[in-house]
């Protein structure tokens, strides 16, 4: 990975793009030092420590900890990431959509970027009205509750907002590529220094406890190796084109094969599943008088009903987006129409049974190890009471996030300067 980026760096074309996609990350992290005004800074810090466990800490974490500090940035790209995904699903239940998507062309793109952009819109009005609905109920406004005061909160983070899908679409455009992951990297290793520092305080402070943060530490680069594992790994079906003969030439005949990821979904499917599995505790969270109740223990993220939740939640989204993103009957008719087969399976039904029958195991076995990653850190805090709360923000979802981030830039890096080494070659 450094020897990537080095050798990226001393090229002058892909060297501007590096120090515009740091711009851009500058302008980010000013943001986040902006308050919205209106709001108690202070109380909506000590109200944050109380309600970490519930699908508002997951905010929190996503934005770099700006959804705790009520910045300008906020929201963070979340709502774009949500418009995204829901355009996506739709794209798949609506003809029109489809259409745009698969017959459209580059106009299709266009359009379906452009419906992606007005819903990022709508789902940042809603957060951000829901957001002062949050702080108006637990009294976390500084000067009463009228409608300028309102309105003025929620038009800023729909701006802040906005401006992060701007940021990204120009990091993507003019920058090194993947702009909205990115940004959503750099949120999550902002909070690392916090993170360092109250795990050496709490080491100095209670000197028993220094094995603790160590096998948290162990087990952070044996996950970290896990993930890199997983995230590369692939099952290969061998694919065979039989030879044509079109006039005097002679096609097809060769030997390849059909990729097919073992954790095709990525991350979606544990955001999803700690979105949904954290409902309970974060509608008590808008409640005042249940923030300290039975029903906040017995729901947080270190109780048992929650893990049992949360682990089959990812397993069954884990199902649900490797079969709305891979189709074995059009893959299976593909082949056909080109003169490629599997070998031992004849084309058609036989082929997508094949597949469907390859792709449920590994998928099965891709649930399996997202929930493994993601409730392992779970478990550790449950246990150790003291590595709970040391505030140890390196959990399941931000470190997939962060590693498969990493791999996606640098192997844009590397395409990047394959493709000016072709072009050389050609001219």
């Amino acid at each position: 990975m450094l020897q990537t980026i080095r050798n990226a760096w001393k090229i002058e074309e892909i060297r501007k793009k590096v120090l515009f996609t740091l711009f851009i990350i500058l302008l980010y992290r000013l943001g986040n030092a902006v308050p919205v005004p209106y709001i108690n800074k202070a109380a909506l810090e000590s109200y944050f420590l109380t309600v970490s466990n519930t699908v508002l800490g997951l905010y929190n974490m996503m934005s770099g900890s700006a959804f705790s500090q009520a910045t300008i940035f906020a929201l963070s790209i979340q709502p774009y990431i949500n418009a995204s995904i829901i355009i996506q699903l739709l794209t798949i239940a609506i003809p029109a959509l489809e259409r745009l998507s698969k017959e459209g062309g580059e106009e299709g793109k266009r359009k379906l970027e452009r419906i992606t952009r007005y819903t990022t819109i709508v789902l940042a009005l809603l957060q951000g009205y829901a957001y002062y609905v949050l702080c108006n109920s637990n009294n976390l406004l500084q000067t009463g509750t009228g409608f300028w005061q309102a309105l003025v909160i929620v038009l800023t983070f729909v701006a802040g907002s906005s401006i992060l899908m701007w940021m990204g679409e120009q990091i993507t455009e003019f920058g090194i590529g993947n702009g909205i992951s990115i940004i959503l990297f750099v949120s999550i290793v902002s909070r690392l220094p916090n993170t360092v520092i109250s795990m050496v305080s709490s080491v100095i402070a209670t000197p028993s406890t220094w094995w603790i943060y160590l096998l948290c530490l162990v087990g952070a680069v044996a996950m970290i190796g896990l993930v890199v594992f997983v995230t590369n790994a692939e099952r290969r079906i061998p694919v065979q084109y039989s030879k044509r003969v079109v006039g005097r030439k002679v096609y097809g005949g060769q030997s390849t094969h059909l990729p097919l990821k073992v954790n095709m979904s990525g991350v979606l499917p544990i955001i999803f599943a700690q979105s949904i599995a954290s409902l309970p505790a974060t509608v008590a969270a808008f409640v005042p008088g249940w923030q300290d109740s039975w029903f906040m223990k017995h729901f947080g993220t270190n109780s048992i009903p929650y893990m049992i939740v949360y682990f089959l939640l990812i397993i069954f989204f884990a199902y649900f987006y490797s079969t709305v993103q891979f189709n074995p009957v059009e893959v299976s008719n593909n082949l056909k129409k080109n003169g490629g087969y599997i070998p031992g399976f004849r084309p058609g039904k036989p082929t997508s049974d094949f597949i469907s029958k390859v792709l449920n195991k590994i998928t099965l076995f891709g649930a399996i190890y997202l929930g493994i990653v993601a409730i392992v850190p779970l478990i550790v805090g449950a246990v150790s009471e003291t590595a709970a709360s040391s505030g140890i923000a390196i959990g399941g979802t931000s470190l997939m996030i962060l590693v498969s981030v990493a791999l996606e830039t640098v192997q844009g890096l590397e395409a990047q300067m394959i493709m000016r080494n072709y072009k050389g070659f050609l001219e």
